[in-house]
């Protein structure tokens, strides 16, 4: 594979990120949106990282849904944290560190 086909894939994968993220953002600047739909948009990051937490608490690997001990271990003091000081960096910091320590344990 050549240097240009190597470039050119790189700026059309740059191309195909970039638009969706663009797109709807040119489309909805003019448009004044209804508080109902405002509203839903609210819960999305919320949603999002719910689903991401809750999917690795969980461990799916048998016929059974069970928690995943470690990851459990590791989420508990990190929302502890999160909920006492209400700093994204502080509990990032809390959770990697608490992860890190489990994972050295175990």
């Amino acid at each position: 594979m050549s240097t240009n086909t190597i470039i050119w894939i790189i700026v059309g994968c740059a191309v195909v990120t970039w638009l969706p993220r663009i797109i709807p953002f040119i489309f909805v600047r003019n448009v004044k949106l209804p508080d109902v739909v405002l509203k839903w948009l609210s819960f999305i990051p919320i949603c999002i990282l719910s689903a991401l937490v809750v999917e690795n608490l969980l461990n799916t690997d048998g016929s059974f849904v069970t928690l995943n001990w470690p990851v459990v271990a590791a989420f508990l003091p990190t929302l502890i944290i999160a909920i006492w000081t209400k700093s994204l960096s502080t509990t990032v910091v809390v959770g990697v560190i608490s992860m890190a320590a489990i994972r050295y344990l175990i």
